[in-house]
């Protein structure tokens, strides 16, 4: 029983896998592509498309990636050197701001959130503070892990 069921689904298989394609074209020139029939459309019969490369197509693309452009030992020193010019550049700059933020959280736990009341005492703002607080302990942790990412960088260049 299950070997006619299994023979079934082969022989109906290919009529479940494609779709018919109908196209209308209204009177302002909108065209339209449905899977079902639409009033006024015609079924378009379309080719099947090929998900291999032409066997030449293959043979140019292999050549190609053999002879990718390939640069001396010359100018790859260079672009490296620039390269890496570059990330201490970064990095100098990414340690800056780091301090600069470190300094900025000094300054923040010195200086607490204060509000006057309506009675005129001054209170203390705990939960602004605390914003605050994390706030300057984000931009720490962000410098940081920029200063790791960079340096790591720097340690994989040649």
């Amino acid at each position: 029983m299950k070997l006619r069921h299994l023979l079934a689904l082969l022989l109906v298989w290919p009529v479940m896998v494609t779709a018919e394609i109908y196209k209308s074209v209204d009177a302002d020139g909108h065209v339209t592509y449905s899977s079902a029939p639409i009033k006024g459309g015609k079924r378009i019969f379309l080719d099947p498309v090929s998900t291999y490369p032409a066997p030449s197509e293959r043979s140019r693309r292999s050549e190609e990636s053999n002879n990718f452009p390939r640069v001396d030992g010359v100018t790859q020193r260079s672009r490296d050197d620039t390269r890496r010019q570059i990330l201490q550049e970064e990095l100098s700059t990414e340690e800056n701001l780091l301090e600069e933020a470190r300094r900025n959280l000094k300054d923040g736990e010195a200086a607490p959130e204060v509000y006057k009341g309506k009675d005129g005492k001054t209170y203390r703002n705990i939960a602004k503070y605390q914003e605050k607080i994390k706030a300057l302990n984000d931009q720490i942790a962000m410098h940081q892990r920029n200063v790791e990412a960079l340096n790591t960088e720097l340690s994989r260049l040649k």
